[in-house]
């Protein structure tokens, strides 16, 4: 399947992702009947000034509402009906059978569960005993599709049986789950004891606890659960009543007021993990993900762009990845495109109280002009920014993102964005687009994050500039989700109904963007819990080491008695914190029921010394380092003993945030 990916100096002149507009009998009206219809006909333009009569019905968002979407469709239309130019191929493989489901593992990290490496599996056996009941059965459901499809295909490579990898799994850990049990991870009556018997924190993995914690936890509409399952959530509640996203006039008061309870062992945002903790992350939420939408019945599939024809220098139709390498050339750590930037800091300069700000387009013809200066003058220094007006601007910023060679939201997942439309309810909407958030390149998610922010200080003014919520994602939503590199692929069934999806989408990312950048608790759990399994495989393999090098008994318990400093080092419930970019470097801290991170950073910061650098409380955090979690920098309101509990021995670092 060839997809045309149109640059600003080329590329068709339809509308993105194949929409049309009908031309009915009765003069300068154009109605949406819903249909989509193919025309390839790149010469023919939409008039300006087209009305639109709406037929068809729709149940979020009212007609009026919607004129801005289609307006905005018809703005990007005429700003390719300028160009001619051929434009640059984007080529999508059609997946062999099973082909989808072993690219599924790789990036789940589980590859070793087929293939000729199938017997070398114990890395993922640690994996697969931390996943849930519906994780697991997501990994089930492929592995046996990958099964299938290799004995088809008379493989002469080893091939598993799916029963078998997880039996194997639950023997290595002394309990065999036949499939009938409601949970696959169990914990040990005792709360605080591990499989080996030893003492240890305590993690909410297993189901069966789950199901237990959802009867006694008081629940609201409104509070997102963090410490269970997504997927889990859903399986307990799948048989209830359930709310409709579409029912109501969808006004910008008729989102919900989604918060997230307290956790009193701190609130886990993306960019507080270091990246060894953030690739499991990925793995999980890749998992996690796809149990959701298994459990929803909805299907869950990754776009693969094999082949893609890009520019390699330039600003606009660039790939993101080779942007950043340009610019952090000229400004080293950037994580954000510089004409990204500037395009936001040129609106945000005049006034965000503009009347119509991202509704009404630039000049077609000055944007063009003002995009081949740009791509000439910008990284020379030499463009001249005042020649740029407001509404240009604003055209450009979203013609960076439209012309961005793959979707801002990616290939591989901008059919699962689209798709939260289709679950049943808000909440479940918002943890699907938590986990896809997790899902997205760093380069992406950050450029995303940058692009939310400045709708949301848009419509802070919109009593000035009348971009309500429901304006800002109506003209945003064409540019994110209708790519046009796909064509028709994604929306030839109802372009309305997709148009309506889409939009409210793009709502929910604006409205609960900070719910959205939130790493669940329980897969922060679940990452301590492979850590946790990790270094006490290492424990054992190291002990082995020792046996096999007959070590003598008194060095093997002077090491032991080593490994344990906090013990004789520091009293019972007292920790040592590091700080050695203040004055204060070490203090021993007594832990109280009501003491936070924030207190102790404060603490320090009031031992003052003309020696040392001055910090302010907004550039130094508390960090969790080591035990069962690789480096975690925490939010002021977590509570150290709760912590503390949680990983007994991890270190506690006074530091500057990493940029």
């Amino acid at each position: 399947v060839v997809l045309t990916a149109s640059h600003p100096s080329g590329g068709g002149g339809d509308a993105p992702g194949g929409f049309q507009s009908k031309r009915q009998p009765d003069g300068n009206k154009y109605r949406r009947s819903g249909q989509y219809t193919m025309n390839h006909d790149h010469s023919k333009k939409i008039p300006d000034g087209a009305s639109f009569d709406r037929s068809g019905s729709q149940d979020s968002l009212d007609e009026l509402s919607m004129e801005d979407y289609w307006k905005e469709v018809e703005n990007i239309h005429e700003t390719r009906g300028n160009n001619h130019e051929e434009g640059v191929a984007l080529v999508v493989k059609e997946p062999d059978e099973g082909e989808l489901e072993e690219e599924w593992l790789k990036e789940a990290g589980l590859s070793n569960l087929f293939g000729e490496s199938s017997g070398d599996s114990q890395e993922s056996m640690v994996f697969l005993s931390t996943l849930t009941r519906t994780q697991r059965a997501a990994v089930e459901k492929r592995v046996e599709t990958i099964t299938q499809t290799l004995r088809k295909k008379n493989k002469q490579h080893q091939i598993p049986d799916v029963r078998d990898i997880f039996r194997l799994q639950n023997d290595s850990k002394g309990k065999v789950c036949d499939g009938s049990e409601p949970s696959t991870v169990r914990t040990s009556e005792n709360k605080n004891e591990t499989h080996d018997g030893t003492k240890g924190p305590k993690f909410n993995l297993g189901t069966d606890e789950q199901k237990s914690m959802l009867e006694v936890m008081p629940s609201s509409d409104t509070d997102i659960n963090l410490e269970i399952s997504f997927a889990e959530q859903a399986a307990n509640l799948k048989d209830s009543s359930v709310d409709n996203m579409y029912k109501g006039g969808g006004g910008d008061t008729l989102l919900p007021n989604f918060r997230l309870p307290k956790d009193k062992t701190g609130t886990t945002k993306i960019g507080d993990l270091a990246p060894q903790d953030m690739k499991k992350v990925y793995s999980l939420a890749l998992i996690e993900l796809t149990a959701l939408y298994d459990i929803l019945g909805t299907e869950f599939k990754q776009q693969k762009a094999v082949k893609i024809k890009t520019k390699d220098s330039g600003l606009f139709g660039v790939p993101l990845s080779i942007l950043l390498e340009q610019d952090q050339k000229k400004v080293p750590g950037t994580k954000i495109p510089l004409i990204f930037q500037k395009l936001i800091a040129q609106i945000e300069e005049t006034t965000l109280e503009t009347e119509g700000l991202l509704r009404i387009p630039g000049v077609a013809t000055r944007v063009k002009t003002l995009c081949q200066e740009l791509e000439a003058k910008f990284y020379e220094g030499t463009f001249n920014w005042e020649n740029v007006k407001q509404h240009d601007a604003a055209s450009l910023l979203k013609l960076f993102i439209r012309e961005l060679p793959q979707p801002l939201l990616t290939v591989e997942y901008l059919k699962a964005f689209q798709d939260v439309q289709n679950l049943p309810t808000r909440k479940q909407q918002l943890q699907a687009l938590n986990l896809l958030v997790l899902l997205l390149p760093e380069a992406n998610r950050d450029t995303l994050k940058v692009l939310l922010e400045f709708l949301q200080r848009v419509i802070d003014h919109r009593d000035k500039n009348k971009m309500t919520l429901k304006n800002v994602a109506m003209v945003m939503a064409p540019n994110l989700f209708t790519f046009h590199g796909f064509g028709s692929k994604t929306i030839e069934q109802s372009e309305f109904v997709m148009a309506a999806g889409t939009a409210n989408v793009m709502r929910f990312m604006i409205q609960y963007q900070k719910l959205l950048w939130t790493i669940p608790k329980f897969i922060v759990n679940q990452v301590r819990k492979q850590n946790t399994e990790r270094q006490k495989k290492e424990k054992k393999d190291k002990a082995m080491k020792k046996l096999l090098k007959k070590m003598a008994y008194d060095r093997e318990k002077h090491e032991k008695q080593e490994k344990t400093p906090n013990d004789t080092d520091v009293p019972q419930g007292v920790i040592r914190v590091q700080a050695p970019h203040l004055s204060k470097v070490s203090m021993a801290i007594q832990l109280t029921e009501e003491l936070k991170a924030g207190d102790i950073v404060a603490r320090f910061l009031s031992q003052k010394s003309g020696n040392v650098q001055t910090l302010n409380k907004e550039e130094v955090f508390l960090y969790e380092i080591g035990g069962n979690i690789g480096e975690r920098c925490l939010d002021d309101d977590t509570y150290m003993k709760d912590l503390y509990q949680l990983n007994p021995n991890a270190e506690w670092v006074i530091k500057p945030k990493q940029s």
